[in-house]
């Protein structure tokens, strides 16, 4: 004997909002098909057909979270963007100020508030200037510690107690009045002009000489020169037309005749 079943109506939905009372499923398990909840707010919701589960789906707002409306759009430069769902968004639009992602050599950061991850100004590392929009190495001018700069360029040197600056390099061998005349006319930077060191600056250049030769040489100058007979002009007199030379090397004072030449190196005294 063959027996047949006729099964009618038994497709299941395992979505509440499907059931009805026409329906019934096999699976007699309120919990089980989605009525979780033993009431919901104000009656409102789903009752499980057989049992006494309720499905009460999300509120507004957390129907709106879920589909990614969640954003307030009220922000530091932002504005509403696309459709709104329970007075929030999926994305917010940023004023056009907010162009700067602030990452890369010469930046620490973002100025101020992000919108979007962009900043409408960024901060710069040492050594940097905000400037057209992006940060750029700055220019140095003027005094800088040991270091005189003129347009970014180191232009004098100085160390331990001198109370000037060297400048980078040697003027060529010359007799005294050349010397005078060359050092007063030297141009540091602009309008900055130099002057004849004395005896006395000369002494402050050889009791600090290896410090000064290292900067100059970290910064594109010439080194005083390590040898003897390395006598430079002062505009110290010593008699009539003489004048005092120190030698840099063993910081010797000797006086000699305007018209001999020695080396010239020019320093800046004001500034």
């Amino acid at each position: 004997m063959k027996i047949k079943l006729l099964l009618l109506g038994t497709s299941l939905s395992f979505l509440p909002q499907t059931l009805n009372a026409q329906c019934v499923s096999p699976i007699q398990d309120c919990y089980a098909l989605g009525y979780t909840q033993t009431s919901c707010p104000n009656g409102k919701g789903v009752k499980c057909p057989f049992g006494n589960g309720w499905y009460c789906g999300g509120t507004a707002a957390q129907d709106c979270i879920k589909l990614g409306y969640d954003k307030d759009c009220t922000g530091a430069g932002e504005s509403e963007s696309g459709q709104t769902c329970n007075g929030k968004y999926q994305s917010c639009t940023c004023d056009s100020s907010y162009q700067y992602t602030c990452s890369g050599t010469g930046y620490s950061g973002g100025s101020g508030t992000a919108c979007g991850g962009k900043y409408t100004s960024c901060s710069c590392a040492s050594g940097y200037e905000w400037k057209n929009g992006s940060c750029q190495k700055q220019v140095l001018n003027g005094a800088q510690g040991e270091l005189y700069y003129c347009n970014g360029t180191v232009v004098g040197v100085k160390a331990g107690d001198m109370n000037f600056y060297v400048a980078m390099n040697d003027l060529r061998k010359m007799n005294w009045t050349n010397a005078y005349n060359q050092c007063s006319s030297y141009v540091f930077c602009g309008s900055l002009k130099g002057t004849l060191p004395d005896r006395d600056q000369l002494l402050s250049i050889y009791n600090n000489k290896s410090q000064v030769n290292t900067l100059l040489s970290a910064n594109g100058g010439t080194q005083f020169t390590n040898s003897t007979n390395n006598c430079y002009w002062s505009s110290h007199p010593s008699g009539s037309n003489y004048y005092y030379t120190v030698d840099i090397y063993n910081g010797y004072v000797e006086s000699h005749k305007t018209e001999l030449n020695y080396y010239v190196r020019p320093i800046l005294t004001s500034w």
